[in-house]
């Protein structure tokens, strides 16, 4: 007979380490390629030291000339904390007695929770990985009538059905504290912008943000943070450390290979590093193809780590990711990122040691997994981003 007992073993011994190889690698192209690793994290915190500019004390000379002075190099402390990432299965009691004595039924029903949570998790990661660490999703820029639950938005790419929601301050600095329900996205029309959410509009909801219930600034430093234009990044100030500042091209045009290339070369010739890793939306991919085409030449394609297929560029693989913005293209140096965690995905477990829980309340049980990571970015000046592309 098939028991809690036997799901609890079930989930410890052969379904963790397929999710956390799904997760680490099969999630999204650009995680595959990040190195994950425990250095430099200290309780709660990461605290790192990388450095920037070269080592001084090298010249030429006479023979009888004093030898260079020697100048340390310059280092820079980054500091942030970790941030919590979990998913969290149901599965009801109703599930599990029907299929209690079927163990086929019951690997049947642990595998779609499965697929389920990595599903969900993997378009989580995804999201964060080109998001500024807020958890805001979009804008909302048209409510309709109050017994409508429409809305229309400013971009759909981070929305999803069952997604849980909050509304932001007019401010965007915290949650709403007029509206603090949880709202649930019921559906998403990408033809049309719109979302349809579990709450009825109202025509003050109009310019307001939507943010991840109970996620606002407590997500990965993503790419959106490390291009964005806060004071501070990882602690450290951003005007008196220009190497802070990314490489950005904006109102592109058409995408060409020179635009490309250009920025390759500012990367090179500036912080000594080489892109290995091109991210764009799929309209940018589709441009890019037409360029390639314009020259009447093969478009080859590579396999990558995690199962993703890319095209190339000068040997680079150009992925397509539906969380890149629309016109926009990131070129990558992965060698200078890190996923810095405490350990790999676990699950927790309560203090009799077991996973899978009652819901307090309900006659369901849950099993949340877990990894505390934060995505650090040694040397933002080896990474460029060309935006405003249209054709």
């Amino acid at each position: 007979m098939i028991t809690l007992s036997t799901a609890d073993k079930a989930l410890k011994s052969v379904y963790l380490g397929v999710i956390g190889n799904q997760l680490n690698y099969g999630a999204n192209a650009l995680l595959s390629r990040i190195k994950q690793t425990t250095n430099n994290v200290y309780g709660n915190e990461i605290i790192k030291s990388t450095s920037y500019g070269i080592s001084g004390g090298i010249g030429a000379g006479s023979e009888t000339d004093a030898l260079p002075q020697a100048v340390n190099k310059k280092y820079a402390q980054f500091k942030t904390t970790l941030k919590n990432l979990y998913g969290t299965l149901e599965i009801s009691d109703k599930a599990i007695r029907c299929s209690q004595n079927n163990a086929g039924a019951f690997v049947n029903l642990l595998n779609e929770e499965m697929e389920s949570l990595i599903k969900s998790s993997t378009f989580n990661l995804g999201r964060m990985l080109y998001g500024d660490g807020t958890g805001v999703l979009g804008k909302i820029t048209v409510a309709n009538e109050e017994a409508d639950t429409e809305f229309t938005v400013d971009n759909v790419r981070n929305f999803a059905i069952n997604q849980c929601v909050k509304l932001l301050s007019s401010a965007g600095t915290g949650y709403n504290a007029t509206y603090n329900s949880m709202m649930i996205v019921e559906n998403v029309d990408v033809a049309n912008s719109k979302i349809i959410l579990d709450h009825p509009a109202e025509a003050s909801f109009k310019d307001l943000k939507l943010a991840v219930a109970n996620g606002f600034n407590r997500e990965l430093t993503g790419l959106g943070a490390i291009f964005g234009t806060s004071s501070t990044l990882y602690g450290v100030n951003r005007s008196q450390n220009k190497w802070l500042k990314p490489y950005t091209k904006t109102a592109v045009g058409n995408i060409s290979e020179s635009a490309m290339q250009t920025a390759i070369d500012e990367i090179a010739d500036t912080a000594g590093s080489d892109v290995d890793f091109i991210a764009c939306s799929s309209k940018v991919r589709r441009y890019y193809q037409d360029c390639i085409k314009s020259y009447k030449r093969n478009i080859d394609v590579m396999d990558l780590q995690g199962g993703f297929r890319a095209l190339t560029y000068n040997g680079i693989p150009v992925v397509n990711d539906r969380f890149v913005a629309d016109g926009d293209m990131y070129l990558l140096s992965t060698k200078d990122f890190e996923l810095c965690q405490l350990g790999d995905w676990e699950w927790i477990e309560g203090n009799d040691g077991r996973i899978i829980k009652q819901k307090e309340g309900y006659p369901t049980y849950t099993a949340t997994l877990v990894k505390y990571a934060e995505l650090i970015c040694n040397r933002p000046n080896s990474q460029a981003k060309l935006t405003g592309i249209t054709g």
